[in-house]
């Protein structure tokens, strides 16, 4: 069967050839309308069209480089996966690519789209819209490329993730065990698909305690640090305000941290703060912040690990990987004192 081209993508989208080179590669030199890059990749993946380059070098194996994408270069959970990952690599010889997509779906969609047709060996992805990535990802995994993705089980690729139902009943009983019962939660996540199974268990949590779940105790923040903090000024704005705050991870948290201080409050004395993802950071704030531990080095060496074997036996069969996130208890969550 003759392998697709660029020019038959470029037909079946109805834009030029040139166009699909610069939305294959990435390339930021020529403005392309999100509409346009869509038709593009959608195209790419009805051919299941693969660059030459991309595809020899997977073949062969002989660039020695593994990609690994996050979506954040701010959020020091993501730091623990990159240190992981690049140890494995390093120790089998290979280099690192790492690339941010700075938590925008565009970016994204067109950064994968770029290593995609990178001379690598493989792909380490932890993706936050997948909606705008599916169609690169689907494409990867016809054509067998060893890839990995970080939280995330939904494509054809090996996949890692930290399973936080257990650790989440675990810190919500903890909370509630401390006499909380207006228990605000800061769900800040660059897309609502993401982080879904905390959600869940936050609200069955309350309504196995007898409480209401109320929607005015949930505030939906995006992903910076600056929404944890913002997120957490709306809620202590609430009458009666909350008694605790669960932030989906340890980055909002600080910002949290910083709201309560300015409305005079004390931590854990009149409110308790507990988050996600304890990292290094987390014992060192003060007071030292209660968080689910979710092992983000080990996520990055297990990810790893599966991506240089499968680079070695293409035909195993695909692999899911858990790693369950655990609880650690700090100075930041007390018993419930009734706000004034």
């Amino acid at each position: 069967m003759k392998r697709p081209t660029q020019s038959d993508v470029a037909r079946l989208a109805g834009v030029s050839r040139a166009t699909v080179s610069y939305v294959v590669s990435g390339s930021s030199d020529v403005p392309i309308s999100a509409e346009t890059r869509e038709r593009v990749l959608k195209a790419v993946s009805q051919l299941n069209y693969a660059p030459d380059a991309r595809a020899q070098s997977l073949r062969s194996g002989d660039s020695n480089t593994v990609g690994l994408l996050i979506p954040d270069l701010h959020n020091p959970h993501y730091w623990s996966i990159v240190q992981g990952v690049e140890e494995t690599v390093r120790e089998q010889g290979y280099d690192l690519l790492l690339t941010s997509t700075s938590l925008d779906p565009e970016r994204e969609a067109q950064t994968l789209a770029a290593l995609s047709s990178r001379r690598m060996d493989a792909l380490i992805l932890t993706l936050s819209f997948l909606e705008k990535s599916k169609t690169a990802l689907t494409r990867l995994a016809a054509n067998g490329y060893p890839v990995v993705t970080l939280s995330n089980t939904s494509f054809n690729v090996d996949a890692v993730v930290a399973t936080y139902r257990t650790a989440t009943a675990q810190i919500m009983a903890h909370l509630l065990g401390l006499g909380h019962t207006r228990i605000g939660f800061i769900f800040g996540v660059g897309s609502k698909e993401l982080a879904t199974n905390r959600m869940a268990v936050y609200q069955e949590s309350l309504t196995g305690a007898g409480l209401a779940i109320d929607p005015d105790l949930i505030d939906y923040s995006g992903p910076r640090i600056e929404d944890g903090y913002n997120a957490a000024q709306r809620l202590l704005a609430r009458a009666p305000r909350p008694t605790a705050l669960l932030v989906i991870n340890d980055w909002l948290a600080i910002g949290a941290l910083r709201a309560v201080g300015e409305n005079g409050l004390r931590v854990p004395e009149d409110i308790s703060i507990a988050s996600f993802d304890d990292t290094e950071m987390a014992a060192y704030l003060n007071p030292p912040l209660t968080s689910v531990r979710s092992n983000g080095h080990e996520l990055g060496r297990q990810a790893a690990s599966l991506v240089l074997e499968r680079i070695q036996k293409p035909g195993l069969p695909i692999r899911r990987v858990q790693i369950e996130a655990e609880l650690v208890i700090r100075q930041s969550t007390g018993r419930e004192r009734s706000p004034l």
